[in-house]
């Protein structure tokens, strides 16, 4: 089969696998890279934004990284039930004006059968903080092993 392994239906393992890949494609902040993730047809809601497919996606995540500067995002699986994972999720990112936002957020993700997301619907709260109250220090891209989670850093 091809596709993007790990297939439904999920387990703990596999759930929480596809939540570290998701996280570290975001984090290489690559988006026609991220597009490949999802089905040619995928449906998004993020924020207020409703997107369809894989051209809108990439060019909503160009967007977004091109505003959203020292991105750096954290995921967690909250929980699973066959091809659908719901993670809750933080990152930080600084805008052009030398401001500091952490967001917030959940999503909810229906895969296909081949590992491919089909739907993501995302909540998100932005949170303005001073570069002191940062917690993400790591360089730009991948989230090293031992770098604290969501939890361990209590958010």
């Amino acid at each position: 089969m091809s596709g993007r392994p790990p297939f439904p239906p999920f387990t703990a393992e596999t759930a929480a696998q596809k939540a570290r890949m998701a996280e570290d494609a975001w984090n290489s902040r690559d988006p026609a890279k991220v597009a490949l993730a999802y089905t040619e047809d995928s449906v998004w809601r993020n924020r207020a934004e409703f997107l369809k497919g894989r051209a809108e996606i990439e060019a909503f995540l160009t967007r977004k990284w091109a505003r959203e500067l020292d991105y750096r995002l954290i995921k967690e699986v909250w929980t699973w039930a066959e091809n659908r994972i719901a993670v809750r999720f933080a990152y930080e990112w600084l805008d052009d004006s030398g401001h500091w936002f952490r967001s917030y957020g959940n999503e909810n993700w229906e895969f296909s059968e081949d590992g491919l997301m089909r739907r993501r619907f995302a909540s998100i709260n932005d949170l303005p903080i001073a570069e002191s109250e940062r917690k993400y220090h790591w360089p730009l891209g991948r989230r090293p092993d031992d770098h604290p989670s969501l939890s361990d850093l209590g958010l």
